[in-house]
């Protein structure tokens, strides 16, 4: 896929399109898949849940600007809590 394409998949606003983002979602997952060859896959997940909390703490305080942490991080909590159940939930998981 070239640029052209790649571009064609996000919105003229810069937000990925539904398809866009699955496929940003499977390139973290085919990273942890590739890195789980050498690593515990229980090593991989912890690392990348650090990396996961890095990162957002750097979109809430540099992008988001969020004043209330407690907040933010309430509101994460309950995005990934419901990510996870329905990841467990999936029978193709």
């Amino acid at each position: 896929m070239n640029r052209k394409d790649r571009r064609a998949k996000q919105s003229t606003d810069g937000t990925l399109t539904p398809n866009a983002f699955v496929e940003v979602a499977n390139k973290f997952i085919d990273v942890a898949n590739r890195q789980n060859a050498s690593v515990k896959a229980t090593q991989v997940h912890t690392a990348f849940l650090y990396g996961s909390a890095r990162y957002s703490a750097f979109v809430a305080k540099n992008v988001l600007d969020v004043e209330n942490h407690e907040t933010f991080v309430e509101e994460m909590v309950k995005q990934y809590t419901d990510m996870l159940r329905q990841h467990l939930a999936d029978p193709s998981v």
